[in-house]
This record gives C-alpha cells, sequence and structure tokens, in this order.
C-alpha cells in the first residue's frame, strides 16, 4: 500500500499515522470485488453493547497479514475506547480465531485480555465468533454528568504529580490550590488516603458546610469503585483490594456520608469544556503525566465507555515506541503526554542528566522553548503533526465538533506550537474535518478552576 503523509515530524519521520494506513487498506478492500462484510460487538458489564461495521479483503494470500493488522488494530481501538469483555465478531471464522488467539492469556495482546477482563469488568474477557447476520444488536446508553452547581460543594483532581482541589458556593469557587504529592511508586494506601483527605480539609475550612464532594482521576471508576488506576501503580494487589478498592467509599464515611461522586478524569475535563464552551459533542484530551480523554456526546451525555485512548494506538509502523506498562507499541500515551517529551529530547540534540524525572525534563524544554531554542520548538511542531493526525483518526471513532487540549504539555508557547501544525495537518489532510471542527484550549479562568468546578459538580444534592 502506498502511504505518503503531506506532513512528516521532523524528529520522527518514520511516524505512520493510523488514519493513512487505514485509508490505503479501504481504497484496497473498495476496489476488491470479494472484499466480505465484518462486525464486531464489544459487550460491557452492564450489558450496554457498542457495534463496528466495516469489511476486509478476502482472507487468503498476501491479504491474510494485512487483514491481521487491521483488524487487530481497529479492535485495540474500540477495546480502549469503548470498552468490553465479551468480543463478538460476526463475518470471516479464521480473523475472528486470529483475534481469539491474540487476545487471550498469554497471547500478544495477554495485558489488553487481563485488563478487560478481571480488572475492569471482573470477569474473562472471551473472543467469539458467529454468522455477520446472526451479531447481537447494539445496546448503548447514556449517563447525564455533572452540572450540578447549588449549595456548599467541594471539587478534587488527583494527578501523578499535584493533587488540585477547589471549593464552590453556588458555583462560585472561594478557594482553590495545588499541593505537590508523588502518588505513583507509594506502597503504603494509606499515603493516597491520607493527600486526599489533607486536601477536602483544606478546601472544606473556607465553607461554611461541605454538601457535596466531586472528584476526577485517572483510571476506571465504578459506582466509586477503583478497578483501575495509575495512581496506585506502586500498591500491591492484596493492599489494593483491601485498602485502595474503597478508598473512595471510605472517604465517603469519613465525611458522613454526603453525596460524593468520582468518575474518570477525561470525562470531567470534556465536562469542563461543554460547560465553559456551552455546547456538547466534546472530545477533551489532556497532555499530562499520561493522555486522560473524556467524552461528551451531542446531547450533552457521557456512554459507558472506557474513553482511555493512552492505550489505543495512532501509529502503525512496525517498530513504533512500545509503552512500558501495557507492552503494546504506537500507543497514544508516547506521543501526547510528558513521556513523548522525554522520547524526543534526545532526538532533539538535548542533553539531561539520566534519572531526571519527567516533569522536570518538561520543565526544561519548556525553558528551552521561551528562551527561543529551534531544538524545543522541534519537539512541539513533532507532537503537533502526531496530534493532527490523531485527531483525524478521533473523527472516525466520536461524533464531535469541539476538542478541547489542555494538559501541561500544552502550556506556554510550545502549546501553540502543536495546535498550529496540527491545524495545518487538518487543513491539508483532511480539509473537511478541519472545516467542522473546533481546536479549542481553556482560557485562564478555566485552566485553574475549570476541572475542580466541573468535578464538584458531578454529585446530585439529595431533594427535600
Amino acid at each position: 500500500m502506498d502511504i505518503s503523509p503531506k506532513h512528516r515530524p521532523v524528529l520522527d519521520p518514520g511516524f505512520l499515522p493510523a488514519i493513512l494506513w487505514n485509508r490505503a487498506y479501504r481504497m484496497c478492500v473498495e476496489s476488491h470485488p470479494a472484499a466480505e462484510p465484518l462486525r464486531i460487538a464489544l459487550e460491557r458489564g452492564d450489558g450496554t453493547r457498542s457495534v463496528y461495521n466495516t469489511k476486509v479483503l478476502p482472507n487468503t494470500g498476501s491479504n491474510s497479514a494485512l487483514n491481521r493488522k487491521y483488524v487487530e488494530r481497529l479492535l485495540k481501538f474500540l477495546l480502549w475506547q469503548r470498552g468490553g469483555y465479551r468480543v463478538t465478531i460476526g463475518g470471516n471464522p479464521a480473523l475472528a480465531a486470529m483475534m481469539r488467539d491474540i487476545y487471550r492469556p498469554g497471547g500478544t495482546r495477554a495485558f489488553d485480555c487481563e485488563f478487560m477482563g478481571e480488572k475492569v469488568y471482573g470477569r474473562p474477557m472471551i473472543v467469539e465468533n458467529c454468522a455477520y447476520d446472526a451479531l447481537p444488536q447494539p445496546r448503548e446508553s447514556s449517563i447525564p454528568l455533572g452540572r450540578n452547581l447549588d449549595g456548599c460543594r467541594i471539587g478534587f483532581d488527583l494527578g501523578g504529580s499535584d493533587r488540585k482541589c477547589a471549593a464552590l458556593i453556588d458555583g462560585k469557587v472561594v478557594f482553590s490550590e495545588e499541593v505537590a504529592w508523588d502518588p505513583y511508586f507509594e506502597s503504603n494506601p494509606q499515603y493516597h488516603f491520607n493527600g486526599i483527605h489533607d486536601s477536602l480539609q483544606r478546601a472544606a475550612a473556607h465553607l461554611p458546610r461541605v454538601d457535596a464532594i466531586g472528584g476526577s482521576s485517572a483510571g476506571v471508576y465504578v459506582n466509586n469503585e477503583v478497578r483501575v488506576a495509575s495512581l496506585f501503580r506502586g500498591v500491591s494487589k492484596e493492599n489494593f483490594e483491601q485498602r485502595v478498592r474503597g478508598i473512595f467509599s471510605d472517604l465517603k464515611k469519613q465525611w458522613k456520608d454526603i453525596p460524593f461522586e468520582v468518575v474518570n478524569d477525561g470525562e470531567v475535563t470534556a465536562l469542563a469544556g461543554s460547560l465553559s464552551m456551552g455546547d456538547n459533542a466534546v472530545l477533551g484530551i489532556s497532555m499530562g503525566t499520561s493522555l486522560a480523554s473524556g467524552y461528551v456526546d451531542p446531547q450533552g451525555h457521557i456512554l459507558p465507555w472506557l474513553n482511555e485512548l493512552a492505550f489505543a494506538p495512532i501509529d502503525y509502523r512496525d517498530d513504533a515506541p512500545v509503552d512500558e506498562w501495557s507492552g503494546d507499541i504506537g500507543c497514544g500515551v508516547q506521543y501526547f503526554s510528558q513521556q513523548a517529551v522525554a522520547r524526543l529530547i534526545p532526538h532533539a540534540g538535548i542533553s539531561v542528566s539520566a534519572g531526571t524525572p519527567l516533569a522536570q525534563q518538561l520543565l526544561e524544554v519548556q525553558k528551552l522553548m521561551k528562551a527561543g531554542d529551534q531544538r524545543a520548538r522541534n519537539i512541539y511542531e513533532t507532537i503537533g503533526v502526531y496530534f493532527g493526525y490523531a485527531v483525524a483518526h478521533y473523527a472516525e471513532f466520536y461524533e464531535v465538533r469541539n476538542l478541547l487540549i489542555l494538559g501541561r504539555v500544552t502550556s506556554g508557547e510550545g502549546g501553540e506550537v502543536i495546535l498550529e501544525k496540527a491545524a495545518a495537518v487538518l487543513r491539508d489532510e483532511f480539509p473537511d474535518l478541519a472545516q467542522c471542527l473546533q481546536l479549542r484550549t481553556p482560557n485562564e479562568q478555566d485552566k485553574r478552576h475549570g476541572q475542580a468546578i466541573a468535578a464538584a459538580s458531578l454529585p446530585k444534592l439529595p431533594t427535600l
């Protein structure tokens, strides 16, 4: 297949955009008289189900390798976007068998199999096959999220390098602060509990009473229960089950069982954008310690999807950068986070001391960028090209009018360069999309308070 990007990242010219690979593959499919329809259903623990329709080449000869790559990368994206423990492939049995072998314990994607199965949905992940016409129908649901600002509330956001917390009275911020912490490799769950509780107490000191508490954090949360979260990666499996899984229920008890709700930080990012813009169909992307993402649909609701785009592939080359957690290649976290900046630093010819924390490496690049150093600019231009192609890829899976971009990687002049390069990619490669999609960044007020306000608005106060 002939794939020739109009833009190549200056520090990473081998980048192979998923959107262009898929476009070339689909052109082959459309021109083949024996192309076959294929459907993929993903069922989640609550019984909701997503269905994706596509076509594949006849699974013979050299087509087999192309089909394998197309369907495996597609399934990988869908799993991390929409979630699901039961995958049913309607159509070609040979392709279903391939996916079953890949997404199994001991298979190439064993990490994803365990994550989607036992960790998120509490049951084994399975891949099944059925006739194309026998595939179950989609069964989606949507949920109103937040937008409750009455009373005295606390909102918090837990990041990998700081805890943000704010106090609100009828939607007006009366207190806000950030407190540095280092939770990733802390093995004692009491450290996490004490840190969160301390931030809540600091905020409560500025309120006459506390009516509700809302929070956000990277990870998967179901009814305030921690299913998977990188903040607790240093905690042993035993302590996770005993002390972490119910940590927010324990905190709720400390606060006399007032309304208390915690959701994924990406969802709160998208909600904050929706509140600020007065519009819906928002995909929020936060480039920070990792890549956080969330989605508010055109009706202003959220879906029971994961939206963990940090682990969704956007680069299809065979030697793409490896994510150290999942072991997969070409996934968003290596392109839109502090990890991405650190990965590109040596390619830019910038020297940093061994063992320098990722956050400090980002600060160094930001200082160089402010001083007009072209090496730093090359890093941001590279990320911008990545992002332009990734945005077009995301738009194939989301109905989106507004793309909200934020996070420490986008701070300062470097963030402007990222947006400029991304916009150029969209104009040159995807002009129709460029005309109907707004790339937005939060204003200074929203940067300081938007996430906290949105998080605080999550719980609904009981009616008297």
